[in-house]
């Protein structure tokens, strides 16, 4: 099933310069391992050691992946991830 990956300004260089690409996938692992199979240098910008790097967001329907099943997080057909990197500031 197709799932739109909306991409933050800093990771589209890395994507052709998408703000948004459509993969197939029914989980956010999935939907993800398909958008590194299409834009690889994102693999190592969100990933460190098989998991989500700790400062990289990833949504579904607005709620945080890490509080729901994680890369297991089922994507309802025609849904959105959206990827966010965390913002420090003071």
């Amino acid at each position: 099933m197709s799932v739109t990956v909306k991409l933050p300004t800093q990771l589209r260089d890395a994507a052709a310069g998408n703000a948004a690409v459509s993969v197939e996938g029914t989980t956010v692992g999935e939907a993800l391992e398909a958008l590194f199979a299409e834009h690889g240098e994102l693999r190592e910008r969100l990933f460190q050691d098989g998991e989500l790097r700790r400062f990289v967001n990833v949504f579904v329907a607005g709620e945080d992946v890490r509080y729901l099943d994680g890369l297991e997080t089922a994507v309802p057909a025609g849904g959105e991830l959206t990827i966010l990197p965390a913002v420090a500031g003071g």
